[in-house]
């Protein structure tokens, strides 16, 4: 396992379970959200772990708030191994329904925060030549649904901006990789905090997983050359559905869609605090308020790892049996 990681959003939800993940490994953490109060809870959690951490409250939003976060993190902490992409917003509403400014606030966190933050890993990275990216991506990446159309535009911004570093990287012979891993629905706070202009409570579209199955996916990739992981089979129906049928799940969609992310036993209170613009004070961690449905583990999350595992040993087999030959100077600018 690396020695430093960065992780984004990490005081709730996905971030905040793989923070606990690789401080269970013996990673050494830089911890950035807007929360100051839950990103020291989760930097206590990490040292109970026995790892240094370090929060680090800022907004990805802005640039150069995150370069001083990374010279931070290297100064006190050393070298930044891995850098997970994982700070997101959303708005939960038609789009006749989104402001100008909500929509632009979800792409400037969701999208440009992911794109600031591989730009301030790379700065680092290149230079070493060694390093690993993790974008933390969506289903939604592939397939767009009905209520989330900021989100769902955003997630497939970045994958298309992955594709392109990737192959930025790959031209420069870098060392430094860049994993997008899709993940499918998951129990956390962002369906009690996030901005939402419907009736009743927002949930998750079933089936819903615990975000330690996203934490052990994403920690396990680490250190592993795999382009692209899918966490649960979810995921791989959307992308499947959307390569083959893309017009099926348009119209499935269209009638089960709004319902599938509607809880009928919770009511929405139009008035509670949302974490658009500013954070949400509240003692939220890993997971939201969907336990009891849940999935604490998916059966293709333990085929990928063990996949990753079998490529990684033919890649090391291939490199110990294949003479080496001269490559090409690599290109720096």
């Amino acid at each position: 396992m690396p020695s430093v990681a960065v992780v984004t959003g990490a005081g709730a939800g996905v971030g905040r379970a793989i923070a606990r993940e690789l401080a269970s490994r013996g990673v050494h953490l830089g911890l950035i959200a807007r929360n100051e109060a839950r990103l020291e809870a989760a930097a206590r959690e990490a040292r109970e772990r026995g790892c240094s951490a370090i929060p680090l409250p800022c907004d990805v939003a802005d640039p150069e708030v995150l370069e001083r976060a990374a010279e931070r993190v290297e100064r006190e902490l050393g070298p930044i191994d891995v850098w997970v992409n994982n700070a997101m917003v959303t708005v939960f509403a038609p789009i006749h329904r989104v402001a100008p400014e909500e929509f632009r606030r979800v792409t400037e966190v969701t999208y440009l925060g992911c794109v600031y933050g591989t730009m301030v890993a790379l700065r680092r990275m290149r230079e070493r030549d060694r390093g690993h990216i993790i974008q933390v991506g969506s289903a939604l990446a592939y397939r767009g649904i009905p209520l989330q159309s900021a989100y769902c535009g955003a997630k497939h911004a970045i994958r298309g901006f992955t594709d392109s570093v990737r192959s930025e990287l790959l031209h420069d012979g870098s060392d430094v990789f860049i994993t997008m891993a899709q993940l499918p629905a998951m129990n956390t706070p962002q369906f009690s905090w996030s901005r939402a202009r419907m009736q009743p409570h927002p949930r998750p579209a079933p089936p819903i997983f615990q975000p330690e199955v996203a934490a052990r996916a994403i920690a396990d990739v680490i250190g592993h050359r795999r382009r692209e992981i899918y966490v649960g089979w979810p995921t791989w129906k959307a992308v499947l559905g959307q390569k083959v049928v893309p017009w099926y799940v348009d119209r499935y969609l269209a009638k089960h869609g709004y319902d599938a992310q509607c809880t009928t036993d919770r009511p929405y209170d139009p008035h509670r605090p949302d974490n658009l613009f500013r954070s949400v004070d509240s003692p939220w961690a890993a997971h939201g308020v969907f336990d009891g449905r849940s999935r604490e583990r998916s059966v293709h999350a333990l085929i990928s790892r063990a996949w990753t595992r079998v490529r990684s040993l033919f890649e090391w087999l291939l490199r110990i049996t294949t003479p080496t030959r001269a490559l090409p100077a690599r290109r720096r600018e």
